[in-house]
């Protein structure tokens, strides 16, 4: 069988975009520190560091639930550091909120879909509060109105956040 002259390239230039794809970089572990691992990762030639971590216990009378974790996120080039977010493992509740609570204190996260998140000026109070606590008790509600619980250890937390920070060359 032969290929068509025209035909040529096209054929090359699928078998680029093949090593292109190929060649993008898969996430990258940088390291474990008990609970949580750092990770960075390239986003459209730009890298992407976070701390993520499962929770140690998860509560709720649930049939079927996704994935749930908790990242903590730093994109140098949109200048956007230290994103706290709260992957879920099903949708909440539309305009519901979910409280963290670290110690005596708790904060506030908007949803939206399967993600919580705290605001702009909530996320270095409860980056602060991460590092200095020992667990984190996420509380949520689901579209279907059941009630979750999950519990993070924060064992590791300061140090996989340092990872991040010297990875993405982000300062403390």
């Amino acid at each position: 069988m032969t290929i068509p002259r025209l035909a040529i390239p096209v054929v090359c230039a699928l078998g680029l975009f093949a090593l292109a794809a190929a060649a993008a970089e898969q996430p990258k572990t940088i390291g474990t520190f008990e609970a949580w691992e750092a990770i960075t990762f390239d986003e459209g030639g730009s890298l992407v560091c976070y701390a993520s971590s499962e929770p140690v216990q998860a509560e709720g009378n649930y049939a079927k639930r996704g994935k749930v974790y908790a990242l903590v996120t730093h994109r140098p080039a949109k200048k956007s550091r230290g994103v706290v977010t709260i992957m879920a493992g099903y949708a909440y509740k539309a305009g519901s909120e979910v409280a963290a609570q670290i110690g005596g204190q708790t904060f506030s996260l908007f949803t939206n879909g399967e993600a919580a998140w705290a605001d702009d000026g909530t996320d270095p109070k409860l980056v602060a509060a991460m590092k200095g606590g020992r667990e984190m008790v996420v509380r949520g509600v689901s579209s279907r109105g059941t009630k979750t619980t999950d519990t993070y250890s924060l064992a590791g937390f300061s140090r996989a956040y340092a990872a991040i920070g010297e990875a993405c060359g982000v300062a403390p």
